[in-house]
C-alpha cells in the first residue's frame, strides 16, 4: 500500500531522514520505533506531505505522492494524527468531528461515520457538546483518532498515541487502535512505548538517527537481545 524508497528529508542544514526505505502492505499494523529525535514524526510528516523529501520516493497505491499537497494526501486515503493531538480547542467534540471530514459532500454517510465514532469512543458521545480544550488528554487523542477516521482513510499515521496518559488509558488506546486496524484500516504507528507497540504490530522497524537500523517481524523484535537492551529497558 505505502512504499518509501532512499528517501532524504532536510531541515534546513540538518539531514533528518538519511535514505529511509520501507513498506506497509493493506491491512497491517506497521510500527516505527526509536529514540527522541530519530527521525520517527519527520517519516510521517512526510508521508503526509508536510514535509518534502530532498530526494527519493514516495508511493501510495502505486501513485507517486513526494510532490502532492497535504489535502489531495488526505482525500487520496492517507489521515495523520500528529504527535500532541493538535485538536481544535475553542471547538466542540462534535465540530472537530465534522473538521475531519471537510473533503467529503455525503452528508448521510457523514452522519453514519459519526455514530460509529461515537460507538468506538463511547466518551467522546458523552461530551459531544463540550468545548474540546476542556477534555482530558485521554479524551483529546480519541478525539483526533476520530476527527481523522472522519475522512475514511485507508491508512492511519499515528504518531505518539500515547504520550502522557496513564498506563490504563493507554492500554485502551492501543486497543481501540487494534479494533481500527480489525474493521480494515491499516496503520503506521509511531510510538515511544516501543514495548506496547511490538505487541500489537505485525511488522517493525527502528530508526536512529535518521537510518533504520533494524526491521523485521513485531514479534521477534520484542524479543531481540540487541532491540531488548536499546529499546526496552533490558
Amino acid at each position: 500500500m505505502l512504499s518509501l524508497n532512499n528517501v532524504h528529508v532536510y531541515y534546513g542544514a540538518i539531514h533528518a531522514l538519511k535514505g529511509i526505505s520501507f513498506q506497509v502492505n493493506k491491512g497491517e499494523i506497521v510500527t516505527l520505533i526509536g529514540s527522541n529525535g530519530a527521525g520517527k514524526s519527520t517519516c510521517l510528516k512526510t508521508i503526509s506531505g508536510l514535509l518534502r523529501p530532498k530526494e527519493g520516493s514516495l508511493q501510495f497505491k502505486d501513485k507517486d505522492i513526494a510532490k502532492v499537497t497535504a489535502p489531495e494526501i488526505v482525500a487520496m486515503g492517507i489521515s495523520h494524527v500528529p504527535e500532541g493531538r493538535r485538536i481544535f480547542a475553542n471547538m466542540t467534540v462534535s465540530e472537530n468531528l465534522d473538521l475531519g471530514a471537510y473533503l467529503r459532500k455525503d452528508k448521510q454517510s457523514i452522519k453514519e461515520d459519526k455514530e460509529k465514532i461515537y460507538t468506538i469512543f463511547p466518551r467522546l458521545q458523552e461530551r459531544k457538546r463540550q468545548l474540546s480544550g476542556t477534555l482530558s488528554g485521554g479524551e483529546q487523542q480519541m478525539l483526533a483518532m476520530g476527527r481523522a477516521l472522519m475522512s475514511r482513510p485507508e491508512l492511519l499515521l499515528l504518531d505518539e498515541p500515547s504520550m502522557g496518559l496513564a498506563p490504563l488509558l493507554v492500554k485502551q488506546i492501543f486497543e481501540i487502535v487494534q479494533e481500527i486496524n480489525s474493521t480494515g484500516t491499516t496503520v503506521l504507528l509511531v510510538e515511544q512505548n516501543a514495548r506496547m507497540a511490538l505487541s500489537i504490530a505485525n511488522r517493525a522497524y527502528v530508526l536512529e538517527t535518521g537510518k533504520i537500523v533494524f526491521s523485521g517481524d513485531a514479534k521477534d523484535l520484542l524479543e531481540s537481545d540487541e532491540v531488548k537492551k536499546a529499546y526496552l529497558g533490558g
